[in-house]
């Protein structure tokens, strides 16, 4: 290839040091990332390569359309609820099924229970170390490090004696040799810029966010009785309420609503006194993260979500918004349309499935799901054992969504953008505040550093409209409203013959749609596109290149051996490219092996 423009605008260059990363660790599946060098260790090309086949959309032909949403839910054992919520909303479209306000306070509070300890997690324990040196933090000193903490947060874990005993914790780690999840990581790296005490803090809010990040998720397991796979129900949610009687058995009384209302204000104290002031005291040191590396085409893109208002998908009802820019322009946002084919087309030229013309887009209601598993004439190795991947052939299990024909990025910093584009307020003060703060520009959103603060601010958002949620929610069941599923269209002898309905909002992660045809009350063919899949896409026909390649390409590397900047910039966007590991034949026989080395 040498040196290529693409057609969105970037300029590739494929020779130089190959680095292959993969398997990609601390994300949900399977994804490999080789990135071409140039002399000064500056990424000029890069290529994503998903390496997992989902293949839900073959088992659900046929089934019947009111269990989808149980199916798709193990898409992946993080993002599961968001899944169930947008197959329910795909067969509710189709069969033009209205909710009650209930269930749309249930699953208001459910997404964004999901949301705030999905950015949690996130945060902690699969980003964090990309800034924080573990090792570092042995040598701190104590008493500084709580005085660190103390100058930026009032949560009240932050003695000398606390950090102390932590740092002692850590040692053990170290002098077993054994460190558990702190093993295999590039400590000592020179791309790490805090000074110790900073990384002993933020290790010690890593080991309380494990503790912490059990409770948030009690939330589902009081709506929908379990996690990580809650219950979901076409026609609103499938649990009672009982607001009259405190020990009601079979359905949720007092006792539960009260465990959700603390839960909400453990996770509004959490977010505020521990993972904001981190986020900021770690964006300190990394403000350059902010002008180089990790820029997307600054093509975003969110569907929004968390309607204010039963069964109204429309701005007026989404507290995080829909809409679209291109090239940056925070003064025009498009309205996204997911039922437009003129929109929303998927692509396969350079993905391991066939479509009857490859040129071409297909929109979601007319997609075809055929794998078809191609080595590249310039690849190097075998179908067992990919050495080098030929990124002018096929070379991802992932399709590549475009909008309009642009390849968009979605998540956070998208839903961020969109939100303060469209003049939320309470989004552009948490935005416009942080900025100052930090001394930067409204530009730097547009980076590895901005999307990872996005996720942080929108955590703190999504904890305090918990509370809003609830108590709106608690009104409600007041005025004497304890409705939370409509069944007078559960029957499918009420159903029309032929029906298509789509299923879209916002994952933690990122713009999810579900698209569904029924066809004699059994589901005739079924299209997901998630945000994974919108991100870490290969190229279109066109030679468009994907969020994440996008995101690589000027991002220069300390230490090519310690590839921590391809990390820092891919775990950003926290990659979920779950379900399948193995390509399967008809027949059952193992049609290719994917190695990792």
């Amino acid at each position: 290839m040498a040196s290529v423009t693409t057609p969105n605008g970037f300029q590739l260059d494929d020779s130089g040091t190959r680095v292959v990363v993969d398997p990609i660790c601390r994300i949900e599946g399977h994804l490999r990332i080789e990135v071409n060098l140039d002399e000064n260790n500056v990424i000029r090309n890069a290529v994503s390569t998903g390496n997992m086949w989902r293949g839900l959309e073959v088992i659900l032909k046929g089934r019947d359309p009111r269990d989808a949403w149980a199916f798709t839910e193990r898409i992946c054992g993080v993002c599961t609820g968001v899944h169930a919520l947008q197959s329910v909303r795909a067969v509710e479209d189709a069969l033009n099924i209205e909710i009650p306000a209930n269930a749309n306070h249930i699953r208001n509070l459910m997404m964004l229970a999901q949301y705030s300890h999905d950015h949690i997690v996130h945060f902690y324990h699969l980003h964090a170390l990309d800034w924080v040196d573990v090792v570092s933090a042995l040598s701190a000193d104590p008493k500084a490090t709580s005085e660190l903490q103390q100058s930026i947060s009032k949560w009240p874990k932050s003695s000398p004696g606390y950090f102390s005993d932590v740092q002692n914790r850590l040692k053990k780690f170290v002098e077993s040799g054994q460190l558990g999840p702190f093993a295999n990581a590039y400590w000592g790296s020179p791309a790490y810029k805090l000074p110790p005490e900073a990384n002993l803090m933020a290790t010690t809010h890593y080991l309380e966010a494990l503790e912490f990040q059990k409770e948030i998720v009690k939330i589902h397991t009081i709506f929908g009785g379990r996690n990580p796979h809650p219950n979901w129900v076409v026609g609103g949610m499938p649990c009672s309420i009982n607001v009259a009687d405190a020990g009601a058995v079979g359905a949720v009384n007092m006792v539960w609503l009260n465990m959700v209302s603390d839960i909400i204000d453990q996770t509004i104290a959490f977010t505020d006194q521990v993972y904001l002031p981190d986020l900021k005291a770690i964006a300190s040191f990394y403000k350059d993260w902010g002008f180089g590396g990790g820029l997307s085409s600054k093509n975003v893109m969110s569907y929004g979500e968390f309607p204010a208002y039963a069964n109204n998908h429309t701005n007026e009802s989404l507290m995080l918004p829909n809409g679209a820019i291109l090239n940056g322009d925070l003064g025009t946002v498009y309205d996204v349309d997911v039922r437009d084919p003129d929109q929303v087309q998927e692509f396969v030229a350079h993905s391991w499935y066939k479509y009857p013309d490859e040129t071409a887009g297909l929109h979601p209601w007319d997609g075809v799901t055929e794998p078809n598993f191609e080595i590249g004439p310039n690849t190097v190795g075998t179908r067992t054992a990919i050495e080098n991947i030929d990124e002018g052939a096929k070379y991802s299990w992932l399709k590549s969504p475009r909008w309009r024909g642009n390849a968009m990025e979605v998540g956070p910093l998208a839903r961020y953008l969109v939100a303060y584009a469209r003049g939320k307020e309470d989004i552009k003060e948490q935005v416009d505040s942080t900025l100052a703060e930090l001394g930067l520009p409204i530009t730097a959103l547009f980076s590895t550093l901005g999307r990872t603060a996005a996720r942080g601010l929108e955590s703190q958002w999504c904890a305090w409209k918990m509370r809003e949620v609830f108590d709106d929610m608690m009104a409600n069941l007041k005025r004497g409203d304890m409705a939370t599923a409509n069944m007078e269209k559960f029957d499918p002898a009420t159903w029309e013959t032929d029906v298509k309905g789509v299923g879209y909002g916002e994952a933690p992660r990122g713009a999810l749609g579900h698209w569904v045809h029924i066809k004699d009350t059994k589901i005739e063919s079924y299209q997901c596109i998630v945000p994974s899949t919108w991100n870490a896409s290969p190229r279109d026909p066109a030679g468009n290149i994907g969020a994440y390649e996008a995101a690589l390409l000027g991002t220069p590397m300390a230490n090519p051996e310690q590839p921590l900047e391809i990390l820092r910039t891919i775990h950003s966007f926290d990659p979920c490219l779950a379900c399948a590991s193995h390509v399967m034949s008809h027949d059952g026989r193992e049609l290719a092996v994917v190695k990792v080395r």
